[in-house]
């Protein structure tokens, strides 16, 4: 039988690559074979800002906690119950593990299934506290609900050859996609983006591709800014800028924007030179400098559960949002995990008729498996890249 290397937490800063065996089509915890399930030769999977919190040890994730929820695969075995995806498939898999028969599912809220985490609502490979499925950081891995979950693509040759663009359809292009999309971006729109990691560069190109008329981007990085500007949009470098209202007028010609996104999450930091750790920062910003009547998207991660929380109410999830500034302004919020399925067949259509280039946007970099470590501690840094492991050596170099 064949052997799994999958990238695995050994605490905080640490990761290394063990083996954890060849995946088997069964459920976690449970005594029963799962028949509706497939196991994955891991094309690409890659390395996610998400990932990164547990790793620097900012939530409840265990030592041994398996990595990896971005995942494009070959299909090489499918249970008895899968009836429309083959052997030789080659798919997307979405973050989120959705049954497809629960209630929220039938209503398109794949990102919190009812029936795949016995703790909580949700669940995703590879992550703390969201039902105990394996990562896919690996060469291979099981993926359950094969038929509801999978987008398959229509042709092999042609989607190995633009598979960098399409791995980033499991999380991140779909998540920042959503982002703009429920914040209101539409032809025309001023858009502010908060963070220009790779979700707030997916963000910003997917703002793009909804006829955003002008797409800022906010960052300390000068490397990520710089990547930002490299696909067309204005950049505000916020150790510079303490309240970016001024620098949005002198963009825009007035201080507030039609939507805005914060891409960011609950580890954010105050603006301006040295400023330290202040989660609620792109919460009470976005609500600041977007229109009366405006909508935010908030794709950024926040959880309930944060050793590394700055005080007490933090550590906990419990943040001061200036809930009363959103309310005077009738501002709309969206949060939550993205609806993958909700957009992937689109967003895939787009790459595959050369409508966007996400890899190039995202600066998607490719490494081996056994460099993952690396591309961890790069990631850590502020590298303006996304990076895409390739266990099989089958991505061109």
């Amino acid at each position: 039988m064949a052997g799994n290397r999958c990238v695995v937490y050994m605490g905080p800063g640490k990761v290394e690559v063990h083996d954890i065996g060849y995946p088997e089509l069964a459920l976690p915890e449970q005594q029963r074979k799962c028949e509706h399930g497939v196991i994955l030769k891991v094309v690409a999977t890659n390395i996610c800002g998400s990932d990164q919190h547990m790793v620097r040890g900012r939530t409840t994730a265990p030592v041994g906690q398996t990595l990896g929820h971005e995942i494009t695969g070959e299909v090489i075995e499918a249970g008895r119950d899968v009836e429309f995806i083959k052997v030789g498939d080659l798919v997307s898999v979405p973050f989120n593990i959705a049954c497809g028969r629960c209630r929220n599912c039938k209503e398109g809220k794949t990102g919190i299934c009812l029936n795949v985490n016995p703790a909580r609502p949700g669940a995703a490979y590879g992550y703390v506290d969201m039902g105990g499925w394996r990562g896919g950081q690996a060469e291979y891995v099981m993926v359950p609900y094969a038929d509801f979950n999978l987008l398959k693509f229509p042709d092999k040759d042609q989607a190995l050859a633009k598979i960098k663009d399409l791995t980033m359809l499991s999380d991140i292009f779909p998540t920042g996609y959503h982002g703009a999309y429920t914040a209101g971006v539409t032809t025309g729109s001023t858009v502010y983006v908060a963070g220009a990691g790779p979700v707030g560069l997916a963000c910003a190109a997917s703002a793009q591709l909804l006829g955003a008329a002008v797409v800022i981007v906010g960052d300390m990085n000068a490397e990520r800014l710089a990547q930002a500007r490299s696909f067309g949009c204005e950049t505000i470098d916020l150790t510079q800028q303490a309240d970016i209202s001024d620098q949005l007028a002198q963009i825009l010609g007035e201080p507030e924007v039609d939507a805005a996104v914060d891409c960011v999450g609950f580890e954010a930091r105050g603006h301006g030179a040295g400023a330290g750790e202040a989660p609620a920062t792109v919460l009470n910003t976005i609500m600041s400098v977007t229109r009366a009547g405006g909508r935010l998207g908030i794709p950024g991660l926040y959880v309930t559960g944060d050793p590394g929380g700055v005080d007490e109410q933090a550590k906990i999830g419990q943040l001061g949002v200036r809930i009363g500034l959103g309310w005077a302004k009738s501002l709309t919020f969206t949060t939550g995990q993205c609806p993958v399925m909700r957009y992937h067949r689109q967003l895939m259509m787009a790459i595959l008729h050369d409508k966007i280039q996400i890899a190039k946007a995202v600066n998607a970099t490719v490494i081996s498996l056994d460099d993952a470590p690396r591309g961890y501690r790069d990631f850590d840094k502020g590298a303006a890249r996304k990076f895409v492991l390739n266990p099989h050596g089958v991505i061109a170099a």
